[in-house]
């Protein structure tokens, strides 16, 4: 592994469409040493080959049961310890939400966590995920490890973090109880990167495609890098990528001195 590595991570808002506009080329120029992508909404067999086998890189996908939906990759120049579909419960996996990998220095885990859009069943269902997926890194960090997190986290933390606070206080992502989770996990050392370098305003990572929201810069900051707090050291920097188009959300970056 190189001394100085660089992680990238994006909800592509679809793997195949992300093609149709220039990903592979983008992912050969931004050459990131691990990319982590959400909402690919394919199975693997539905991808082509240069998508799959993209130069200098080994992919490995975990999807949803039902097709065109959800779903989670991992591209990487280094061959992992090993990788994992899922988190061992088959309510959240048919979903294909998580994949992590093990490197030597520590466990990246790459998630899109759900959405709480369709009603309060769903709300529920979100926060059940939170919570199961939080115990197994906890499991981990009982065991010595460092953990990276990254993904789509579908709420914002503060009020900073969304273009109308006060209008948006209550939709789903940036409900109290959402937030509420965001506040447990740092509390228990889970380091939000990027606040640790760019204490600004009108940094957002989703724009809703359908009012044209990017347009005015009215988004949303819910793409995260999460590290455990032993890891702050080796990181460098965080970063969002605003300027790249492809989906209605932007890469957010992590580098990291290993």
């Amino acid at each position: 592994m190189p001394s100085n590595l660089r992680l990238i991570c994006w909800n592509v808002n679809g793997i195949r469409a992300a093609q149709k506009k220039g990903f592979i080329e983008w992912v050969k120029k931004a050459s990131p040493d691990i990319l982590c992508l959400q909402e690919t909404k394919a199975q693997i067999e539905q991808l082509d080959d240069e998508l799959v086998h993209i130069d200098k890189y080994e992919s490995h996908f975990h999807s949803a049961a039902k097709k065109g939906y959800s779903g989670v990759a991992i591209y990487t120049r280094q061959k992992p310890i090993a990788v994992h579909e899922g988190m061992g419960d088959p309510k959240f996996d048919v979903e294909g939400r998580v994949i992590s990998a093990e490197f030597p220095e520590f466990i990246l885990y790459n998630i899109y966590f759900p959405n709480g859009g369709r009603g309060p069943e769903r709300v529920q269902y979100k926060l059940e995920f939170y919570e199961t997926i939080l115990a197994q890194w906890q499991k981990l960090r009982k065991k010595g490890k460092h953990i990276i997190v990254c993904g789509d986290v579908n709420t914002a933390h503060k009020e900073i973090d969304v273009a109308k606070p006060e209008q948006w206080s209550k939709e789903t992502g940036f409900l109290p109880e959402e937030r509420a989770w965001i506040d447990k996990i740092v509390s228990l050392g889970y380091v939000d990167t990027f606040r640790e370098f760019n204490k600004e305003p009108e940094q957002y990572t989703y724009w809703d495609q359908i009012t044209r929201a990017r347009l005015r810069n009215e988004g949303w900051r819910i793409d995260y890098f999460f590290v455990t707090k032993d890891l702050m050291p080796k990181v460098k920097n965080a970063t969002i990528l605003a300027d790249v188009d492809g989906s209605d959300h932007c890469p957010i970056g992590l580098e990291l001195k290993v």
